[in-house]
Parts: C-alpha cells; structure tokens; sequence
C-alpha cells in the first residue's frame, strides 16, 4: 500500500476520485486549497484507491494521511 499525504495544511476544496477507482501515475486524487490557492495533490504511483481518508471541508495538516493506493 502507498500512502498519500497532504504536504501543507490546508481544506479539502475537492475530491475527485472514489474508493475502488483505478488510477494511472500523475493523476489528481484530490484539491487542496491553501490562502487562495488550489494546489492539487497527484498520485506517484498506479493503482487502485483503496480508502480515502478525507471528504470536502476537511481540514489536513502537513503529514495527515490522504488516501491508501493499493499498487498490485
């Protein structure tokens, strides 16, 4: 399993993929935004997305877990 973990603080503006959803490298799992700013948060790996751990108007700090890619 890879972790997916916010690099900033920031709110969850919007979640673009659902548990169970098979990714390829570079695609966005979720939006962040910080001071105006959308920044998007990119999977490193392909894979399927085997839990998320956060929902729109969630609040992440740098290093809160994001989502679980199950790579097999």
């Amino acid at each position: 399993m890879h972790e997916i973990r916010a690099e900033i603080a920031a709110n969850v503006w919007q979640v673009v993929v659902d548990e169970g959803q098979l990714i390829a490298e570079g695609d966005e799992l979720v939006i962040l935004e910080s001071m105006k700013m959308e920044i998007p948060v990119v999977t490193e790996v392909p894979g399927v997305v085997r839990e998320l751990h956060v929902q729109p108007d969630d609040v992440v700090q740098e290093g809160d877990l994001i989502a679980l890619i199950d790579e097999s």
